[in-house]
């Protein structure tokens, strides 16, 4: 698949088979996260691959949507700013890393026929206990995985235009 149709195809998908994902189409989403770019090559971020079933209930008090626990798996992706690097101003680029991370796991999904939704608005304190994540690491974002069962609807993008700018911002 050429990449700007892989990226046109992506969307957040929100109704899911009950399916499971095959072993070998993980390891290559999982494996698409892991070489993903990150700053200094410091990789400062874990996934977790959680199975939903069995789990429904935990997993709907870190997020309540029914599509959520839908698909056979869902991955949260934790940042470990400790583990990152900072530019000389102080500014810690963690979660721009996990999140690039995130990004090829769900581009790496598409092109492998499964849906993802990405998922930043959900219950910490939940996701920290349920998932046993120590304090010093940010569950950042997640996102179910798994075979959609709907169709992607009309994406609005704002213009090209509006978005780039030559050489300086004015």
């Amino acid at each position: 698949m050429e990449f700007l149709d892989l990226i046109q195809k992506r969307y957040s998908v929100r109704k899911y088979k009950s399916e499971s994902v095959e072993e070998e189409k993980l390891k290559l989403i999982l494996e698409a996260a892991r070489l993903a770019p990150t700053a200094h090559n410091q990789q400062p971020f874990k996934l977790i691959v959680i199975k939903t079933k069995g789990n429904e209930e935990n997993l709907k008090r870190i997020y309540p949507a029914s599509f959520f626990v839908e698909a056979p798996l869902i991955i949260c992706a934790c940042a470990i700013p400790e583990e990152g690097w900072t530019r000389d101003d102080g500014k810690n680029y963690t979660e721009v890393d996990t999140s690039i991370a995130m990004d090829h796991l769900i581009l790496a999904a598409t092109n492998l026929g499964l849906g993802t939704c990405w998922i930043g608005k959900f219950n910490l304190k939940a996701a920290r206990e349920i998932l046993d994540i120590p304090k010093n690491v940010l569950p950042l974002i997640f996102t179910p995985l798994g075979y959609p069962d709907d169709k992607p609807r009309p994406k609005t993008r704002k213009k090209i235009n509006e978005i780039v700018k030559y050489e300086k911002w004015q």
